[in-house]
């Protein structure tokens, strides 16, 4: 008594064969996932003890991948600080511009950068442990501060009492006063993290009471 073997239908044989596509990720995508959990990795572990392999493990991507993007620990660093740098400036930015006055704008923009340090810790953290970062990466983190000094210079420009613009800005009162709203700020966010019962709002709020007294001397609303 002879059998005769089954032929295997083609949807079964389809089933067995075929495998589902992975989806490619678009690069910026991809990029900015790698750049979060450098971040958060970069956070927990500071720089020097954090790994590329740790990172690539945590994106789900292989270690040269990591480096085709960004070539060195080094240059992923500082894309996480680039990145943060230029989302504290939009956040400030678009604080202050609805503003209608001199006190409002300082208010909202030291609103924004309070938010930005309770919603990106890890960008925070980047910045309290500087003291770790050498070379470029250490050059990008003043960058940044100077980027929020020129920032909030401009911003109070636009406030000054028009009688006294000129020998406000030749005297360097303008920048002098940032540079202080800078430096305190950094401060004061240092002294919030004992402090979790405080709100980025209440935070402001104290700034606010402090600087404003001095800086409403130079605007005229």
């Amino acid at each position: 008594m002879s059998s005769t073997a089954k032929a295997p239908t083609a949807d079964g044989a389809a089933g067995k064969s075929a495998k589902t596509p992975r989806k490619r990720m678009p690069r910026a995508q991809r990029e900015r996932q790698m750049i979060e959990v450098a971040e958060a990795v970069f956070a927990e572990r500071g720089y020097t003890a954090a790994s590329m392999d740790e990172i690539a493990e945590r994106v789900g991507v292989s270690k040269p991948m990591l480096y085709e993007y960004f070539h060195s620990k080094e240059g992923l660093l500082l894309a996480c600080i680039r990145e943060a740098r230029a989302e504290l400036r939009r956040v400030t930015e678009q604080a202050v511009a609805k503003s209608g006055d001199a006190e409002e704008a300082l208010r909202q923009g030291l609103l924004a950068f309070f938010a930005f340090i309770r919603d990106r810790r890890q960008s925070w953290m980047l910045v309290r442990h500087e003291a770790t970062l050498v070379g470029t990466a250490a050059d990008e983190l003043e960058a940044t501060r100077q980027q929020q000094t020129d920032l909030i210079a401009t911003l109070m420009g636009d406030f000054v009492d028009p009688a006294a613009a000129e020998s406000v800005g030749a005297s360097g009162l303008l920048h002098a006063a940032a540079e202080f709203v800078v430096g305190g700020c950094e401060r004061l966010a240092i002294w919030c993290e004992q402090r979790d019962d405080l709100t980025p709002e209440v935070v402001s709020e104290y700034a606010v009471n402090l600087l404003w007294g001095g800086l409403a001397q130079l605007t005229s609303r």
